[in-house]
């Protein structure tokens, strides 16, 4: 997104003050859109891990459903998922009109353990983004999408939150974003095992409620990474033991520290893209 807006504002100076080529300008352009949309996807067989928190979640924008999951590939994000917690015992808000707000306490997910997907090394750790208040309301919804192009402006941080970006090895990286400010309980440099608590959930960054976003990726950088499928080691559906992805909006059950095995996983080739 910093390259489009500078290809535009370069594009708009240009018509007003000075007499330069446009073929640069559009070049410039292009290439940002195609590393904003991401053109080439990573075929490969998904890596396997264990899931990243523990308890009762819903899957939301997963990558069963629809590829890319969110919509676009940028940011590494082909094939991430949005994990939200939904205890059977308490209801989540959910959108309303009224009220057009409501504070990250208000969601069973605030504050709830983040977990170390595999056996890893923090590449980086980031926790002083606030958590701010939901945008679970039409109006909100709204000033969320003016929001997040000033997020982008600011860069891929102010987009993730507070997050850990791990390095799994075999050159697959697992970022975790949207963590509670303060609850970050590791360094670049840690080594941590898996379910491992790292962080806790949180609301920062380009988020409507609490939850986390999870991905896997071929670098540790988001600006530079292209998304990696992956494949979850054991949840619960309706009580039986599953292996994979949950469907979008499927609530699941995860164990909370089910290591994943070797087979096919991050020790793999880094695949292709096309």
């Amino acid at each position: 997104m910093p390259l489009i807006y500078l290809g535009l504002a370069a594009i708009a100076v240009d018509s007003f003050l000075w007499d330069l080529p446009r073929w640069p300008l559009l070049a410039l352009l292009a290439v940002a859109f195609a590393i904003y949309l991401r053109l080439g996807t990573v075929r490969r067989p998904p890596v396997e891990v264990a899931v990243p928190v523990a308890g009762r979640w819903v899957a939301s924008n997963s990558p069963v459903d629809r590829v890319p999951s969110h919509h676009l590939h940028a940011y590494g994000q082909t094939y991430a998922i949005d994990l939200v917690h939904e205890p059977a015992d308490r209801r989540r808000p959910g959108l309303a009109w009224w009220p057009l707000a409501r504070r990250p306490e208000d969601f069973p997910g605030f504050g709830q353990p983040i977990l170390a997907p595999a056996d890893a090394t923090v590449v980086r750790a980031r926790d002083t983004e606030r958590d701010h208040w939901s945008r679970t309301s039409p109006p909100a919804m709204l000033y969320l999408v003016a929001e997040g192009m000033v997020r982008e402006l600011a860069g891929p941080g102010r987009i993730l939150g507070n997050h850990v970006v791990l390095d799994l090895g075999g050159g697959v990286h697992a970022a975790l974003a949207h963590l509670r400010r303060g609850s970050v309980l590791v360094r670049p440099g840690d080594r941590v095992a898996a379910g491992q608590q790292l962080a806790a959930c949180g609301n920062s960054g380009n988020t409507t409620e609490p939850h986390l976003h999870f991905q896997l990726m071929d670098h540790p950088s988001v600006l530079l990474a292209a998304g990696l499928p992956l494949r979850f080691a054991r949840y619960q559906v309706g009580g039986a033991d599953q292996a994979g992805v949950p469907h979008n909006l499927q609530p699941f059950t995860a164990p909370g520290c089910a290591a994943p095995s070797r087979r096919g996983t991050a020790g793999g080739s880094r695949g292709r893209r096309r």
